[in-house]
């Protein structure tokens, strides 16, 4: 099945080359003068294993924002002899014209040079040295490839001024492309001229002139012989073009599609022209008409259209035309028109509105090179997953997994693709979704967290991480998540609803969690952090989530984390405990969680000092007659009491309140206590409680750890009984019975 196919381990090839390209000087690469990468003499590889490095380097660079990119990567393929390239697909800024100089003797096959807007007419030069052996061609979207840097001659001033202006390259053609047979030549400037660049190719097979205005496209027919693929997207159509297309008739794909939000066309589909088509392309497998407007109806009558099953043979065709194909097409584009809704449809695929399948083959067919078009149908399926349910979940995922990835820096895909998310991954899906996929998905959610600062997108984001189980499936990208969650929540401009969920995965990403996780979050500014969320509350004096889950996380990320504690206290944390008493008396949750975080810091012997003044000792007293949340504001009390009093006598610095008194009210607060209770606690470790036990300076703590252990043993058996075994609670709770400093009652109980 899918599912198993999906969680199976990346192969042995994938993970070498991840490895290598992550650790370039452990592996192949030696640092020539502490700067240039330089390769190992005695290495040799294939171009099976070269394009799979060259490849996965952009990539990586492209989607992982920890991947340091190399300034002289490229150069490590300068030389033929050890390393061949013959396939490579590079993308965006992450190449410039040095870098494809520097490969420049290599006999490359396919180059794909996909929105290389940092590629100049200099780039055009280095495409000659590949000229005798290039079949494949891609320059979509290098805006500037035709571009060079021209010195206007004359005053010195004006030099400096402007020292190169941008001039189009009128002369460069593909003479000597002898074996050249796939071009794609999309967004190409205005201004070159597309015939006589094109003239020297003897036999095209495949085309893409997307988004360029051409009058006049006989030229075309030059290859009528040959050319299987052509691709006209967002090109304004006229009667001539259409009369040349009809003309090649070895056609097998014809994509003749528009975005209908861009700009104005004046042309219109007719059913003759789909008759044209149809009569003169035999050979046709493949169409797209997309975003067209129908000039007349081309459906046959309704009555008939509802008749029977739902067909893909022409004969029964629900679009007249296409009555006359001899077998159904592989692919027929119909986004954005009315025709998607027919019942008949001649097609094995179509990509539509109309349903979860012809929207999921638009994303799968769009995403490339038409963000635009994929953002509204990403849209849909947002609708889709919404509303109804995904059928075809895995396919929904990877699509959206590879748009987003594709399309980083494109807002609108990383809006509706952050939303859609969201939905996909939510708990009704949660089952059909391997380890590995919901890793992706957490990638790229990362991914646009750190590239969009944009409300939505960061909202989505959070959103959809709330949808996983955090820390577990978190633990793995641990510092990175946090990193960007603590810089949400340090703008100083923030969204109410995006800082109460980063605040609520903050604080799920700190409980039960190791140690070294909490300290290297500490040391990121966690503790600042939510002192400062809790410190604007205050100013508000608004007691809401985001107040309660930040004292929360306070409370998880100091358990047995000295170093967290202490920053507790440097940051004026008690302050903050007093105010927040003071201004909430009421707060229930607020005081449990505040306490809870008192008695962490309250373990550390080295702190307890400064928990010493009278101010402090008098509000943790008078909270042991709290009846808050239960049983938890007073327990908690107790305990940062209980480990004060184990200090011993000579450790009370203060007149007020006398430490006898302070224990007499201790004593009856535990007597108070149902010892059946249900808890609001986690424990991880019963190592705090335990070190109360063997002692005799304070009875009083000794019974609070003995009525904590017997408590929670009664209560949560299964849970807690393994752990007082484990970390030797029994003999400890053995000793204790036979200490004649113990009180009686701690005894029994302890029995």
């Amino acid at each position: 099945t899918l599912e198993m196919a999906s969680d199976s381990p990346e192969s042995l090839m994938t993970l070498c080359t991840d490895f290598c390209l992550r650790n370039l000087e452990g592996t192949l690469c030696y640092l020539l003068d502490n700067e240039t990468l330089r390769l190992h003499p005695d290495i040799f590889l294939p171009s099976e294993i070269c394009d799979k490095l060259v490849n996965e380097y952009v990539e990586l660079v492209k989607t992982d924002s920890i991947f340091e990119p190399h300034e002289s990567f490229f150069t490590l393929f300068s030389d033929p002899r050890s390393t061949r390239l013959a396939r490579i697909h590079l993308r965006e800024h992450i190449v410039q014209d040095q870098d494809l100089e520097a490969i420049r003797k290599q006999d490359l096959v396919e180059l794909y040079l996909t929105n290389c807007e940092k590629l100049t007419a200099k780039s055009l030069q280095t495409l000659v040295s590949f000229s005798h052996t290039l079949i494949s061609l891609s320059l979509f979207g290098c805006c500037n490839i035709f571009y060079e840097e021209e010195n206007p001659g004359g005053c010195e001033d004006d030099c400096l001024v402007n020292p190169t202006r941008q001039v189009l390259v009128k002369d460069f053609t593909f003479e000597g492309f002898s074996r050249l047979r796939f071009l794609n030549l999309g967004r190409l400037i205005e201004g070159v001229n597309v015939e006589t660049l094109l003239r020297p190719l003897a036999s095209l097979a495949a085309l893409d002139l997307s988004g360029i205005q051409l009058n006049d496209v006989g030229f075309l027919t030059q290859w009528k012989d040959s050319l299987v693929s052509l691709v006209l997207y967002n090109m304004d159509l006229s009667e001539e073009h259409i009369q040349v297309i009809a003309q090649l008739r070895k056609l097998r794909h014809l994509d003749i599609s528009r975005d209908h939000l861009s700009s104005y066309y004046k042309f219109k589909l007719t059913r003759r022209v789909l008759n044209l088509f149809v009569e003169n392309l035999v050979n046709l497998s493949s169409l797209d008409i997309s975003g067209h407007t129908m000039l007349e109806n081309c459906t046959i009558p309704s009555m008939e259209e509802k008749m029977g099953q739902t067909s893909i043979e022409p004969a029964k065709s629900s679009i007249a035309p296409f009555r006359g194909l001899k077998r159904p097409l592989q692919f027929l584009g119909l986004f954005e028109t009315s025709l998607c809704r027919l019942t008949h449809i001649p097609a094995y695929k179509v990509s539509g509105d109309k349903n979860e399948e012809q929207v999921l083959n638009a994303i799968e067919a769009y995403t490339e090179h038409r963000p635009e078009i994929t953002s509204r149908a990403i849209n849909l399926l947002f609708d889709i997953a919404r509303i109804e349910r995904c059928s075809q979940l895995l396919r929904a995922l990877q699509l959206v997994i590879t748009a987003l990835k594709c399309h980083k820096d494109d807002k609108n895909i990383q809006v509706t693709g952050s939303a859609a998310l969201f939905y996909l991954t939510n708990s009704e899906y949660r089952m059909e979704q391997s380890v590995k996929l919901r890793r992706q998905v957490i990638q790229v959610v990362l991914n646009g967290m750190e590239s969009y600062q944009e409300v939505t997108v960061q909202r989505n984001c959070c959103l959809t991480l709330c949808n996983f189980s955090i820390p577990e499936e978190l633990e793995f990208q641990y510092r990175r998540v946090n990193e960007l969650l603590l810089n949400i929540l340090n703008q100083s401009r923030q969204d109410e609803s995006i800082q109460r969920i980063a605040v609520h995965l903050c604080n799920a990403l700190v409980c039960q969690v190791d140690n070294d996780h909490k300290e290297a979050v500490g040391k990121m500014g966690f503790v600042m952090t939510m002192l400062k969320l809790i410190q604007k509350k205050l100013a508000d004096k608004t007691c809401d989530q985001v107040m309660e889950f930040s004292w929360s996380a306070l409370w998880n990320i100091t358990d047995e984390t000295p170093d967290n504690c202490e920053m507790f206290l440097n940051y004026s944390g008690m302050k903050l405990f007093l105010e927040c008493l003071k201004e909430f008396p009421e707060k229930q949750e607020l005081h449990r969680n505040m306490l809870g975080l008192l008695g962490n810091v309250a373990e550390v012997k080295e702190l307890r000092p400064q928990l010493m003044t009278s101010q402090f000792i008098s509000v943790f007293s008078n909270l042991l007659e709290s009846k808050a949340d239960g049983i938890e504001v007073s327990y908690n009390a107790c305990g940062v009491l209980s480990h004060i009093m184990f200090d011993g006598p000579e450790a009370w610095g203060i007149c007020e309140p006398h430490r006898e008194e302070v224990v007499k009210r201790m004593w009856a607060a535990i007597q108070s206590w149902d010892i059946n209770s249900r808890r609001n606690i986690n424990y991880r470790s019963f190592e705090p409680i335990l070190r109360l036990l063997p002692q005799g300076i304070s009875p009083v703590s000794q019974h609070w750890a003995t009525w904590a252990l017997y408590n929670l043993v009664s209560v949560y058996p299964d849970k807690y009984c393994p752990l007082l075994i484990k970390e030797g609670g029994i003999p400890l709770l053995k000793d204790m019975i036979k200490m004649a400093s113990a009180r009686q009652e701690t005894k029994e109980m302890a029995r």
